[in-house]
C-alpha cells in the first residue's frame, strides 16, 4: 500500500468533507475495485489524521463540558474533560449488579 498524502487536509471540517466525498464515490456503482481500495485507504488514513487531531487537542473545562452535554442530549457516551467519550464499560467497577455477565439469584 502507498502511503497516502493527507497534507491537504488540515482542519476536522476538511477531513469530514472529503470522507463524505469517498463515501460518495464509493456508492457509485460503476466505481472499480482498484479505485473503491484506494479510496478505502485514503479514508483510513483520514480517520487516523482525524483521531490524531483530537486526540492532541487540549478542551478548556467550558468546552469539556459543551462536549458533555451534547453527548448527552445525542445520547452517546459522556465525554470527559481529556475529550475522550466513554463506552459504558466499567459499569460492573461501579458496582452495577445487573450485567449480562452476572446470573441472575434464584430465590428459595
Amino acid at each position: 500500500m502507498a502511503r497516502v498524502d493527507t497534507s491537504k487536509y488540515q482542519t476536522f471540517p476538511q477531513i469530514a468533507e472529503r470522507l463524505d466525498d469517498i463515501v460518495s464515490q464509493v456508492r457509485d456503482k460503476d466505481i472499480s475495485l482498484e479505485r473503491s481500495l484506494d479510496l478505502f485507504d485514503e479514508a483510513i488514513a483520514l480517520g487516523s489524521k482525524a483521531v490524531d487531531m483530537v486526540d492532541a487537542t487540549d478542551f478548556s473545562p467550558e468546552e469539556a463540558a459543551q462536549l458533555e452535554e451534547q453527548a448527552a442530549d445525542k445520547g452517546e457516551g459522556a465525554v470527559a474533560a481529556d475529550g475522550v467519550a466513554g463506552d459504558g464499560e466499567g459499569a460492573d467497577e461501579q458496582g452495577d449488579s445487573s450485567s449480562k455477565d452476572t446470573p441472575a439469584k434464584e430465590n428459595a
